[in-house]
C-alpha cells in the first residue's frame, strides 16, 4: 500500500500542539491490519521527532474503535507451507513494536473511545497513556471464545488493571461497559456518548500547556521505573529528578511559582 492509501486509513489533524490520529476504516471495524499497523508506526515515528506536537489523541471513525487484528487477513496465511507460522510471528511482532512506540513516544497519547474496542483494539486503549470513553463504549478481550487467548493484549491489560480484573477480562471474554472499565482502571473517565474526543482534546490542551521537556522526562521515567524493584525505582527516579531540577524549565517554573507569575516555558 502506497503512502497516499495509508494516509486515507489513518487521518492526521494537527492543531494547537495536538495531533489527532483517526483510524479510518469504519466499514471494516478499524482493524489493526498490515496497512493500519504500517500507517500507525510511520506516523508515530514522525510525531516522535516533531517538536510542535505536545500531545497525541487516538480516535476512530464509525461505531467501532477497533476490532483488533484482521482475522481474515491472518487466516488467509494458513495456506502457507508453514501454516502461517512465520507470518503470524511477523504481524504480532509488528503490532507489539507499534504498541511500544506509543509507550516510548515523548508525547503523551490519549485514546478517545466511542463504540467497542476489542482484542488488540482493547490492547491499543490500554497502551495509551490516558483514555477517555463515551458512556456507550465497551471493551473486550474475546479471544477465549474462538480458541485464541488474548496473550498480547494481556501484556497491556496486566499493566493497567489489577491481576484479578485483567484475568477476568481475559478468561471470560465478556464485554465491559465504560463505567466498569473506568472502575477497574482501563480508562480514566467516562463522558456522555459522542463527547470522548472533546474531553480528550481538553486533556491534551492541558498537557500541551506544560513544559514539553518536563512531560517527556516524566513519561519516560514513569515507564522505566515501573519495571524495576522498589529500591532501584527510587534510585532511578531520584537521578531523573536531579537532572530535571537542573533543566531550564524547572528553574523557570519554580521561580515563576515563587514570584506568583505564569512560567515562560522554553521546553528545555
Amino acid at each position: 500500500m502506497n503512502a497516499h492509501a495509508r494516509a486515507q486509513i489513518l487521518l492526521r489533524e494537527d492543531a494547537d500542539g495536538i495531533a489527532t490520529l483517526t483510524l479510518n476504516r469504519p466499514e471494516a471495524r478499524n482493524p489493526l491490519s498490515e496497512a493500519m499497523l504500517a500507517a500507525l508506526s510511520e506516523t508515530l515515528a514522525a510525531i516522535a521527532n516533531d517538536h510542535s506536537v505536545r500531545a497525541v489523541i487516538l480516535a476512530a471513525a464509525g461505531p467501532v474503535f477497533s476490532a483488533g487484528h484482521d482475522l481474515k487477513e491472518m487466516s488467509a496465511r494458513r495456506a502457507d507451507p508453514d501454516r502461517g507460522r512465520a507470518y503470524f510471528a511477523d504481524i504480532l511482532g509488528r503490532c507489539s513494536a507499534m504498541m511500544q512506540q506509543i509507550t516510548a513516544l515523548p508525547q503523551p497519547v490519549i485514546a478517545a473511545v466511542e463504540g467497542t474496542a476489542t482484542a488488540a483494539g482493547c490492547q491499543l486503549v490500554a497502551t495509551c497513556d490516558l483514555a477517555v470513553a463515551g458512556e456507550a463504549a465497551r471493551f473486550c478481550t474475546p479471544g477465549v471464545h474462538i480458541g485464541l487467548f488474548c496473550s498480547t493484549p494481556m501484556v497491556a491489560l496486566s499493566r493497567n488493571l489489577s491481576a484479578k480484573h485483567a484475568m477476568e477480562m481475559l478468561l471470560l471474554g465478556e464485554m465491559v461497559p465504560a463505567p466498569e472499565a473506568a472502575r477497574v482502571g482501563l480508562v480514566n473517565r467516562v463522558v456522555p456518548a459522542g463527547e470522548a474526543l472533546t474531553e480528550a482534546k481538553r486533556l491534551a490542551g492541558v498537557i500541551a500547556s506544560k513544559s514539553a521537556a518536563t512531560v517527556k522526562v516524566g513519561k519516560r521515567a514513569f515507564y522505566e521505573q515501573r519495571e524495576m524493584g522498589l529500591k532501584t525505582a527510587y534510585d532511578h527516579a531520584s537521578a531523573v529528578m536531579v537532572e530535571n531540577m537542573l533543566a531550564r524549565d524547572a528553574e523557570e517554573g519554580i521561580g515563576a511559582f515563587m514570584e506568583k507569575r505564569a512560567p515562560d516555558w522554553r521546553h528545555s
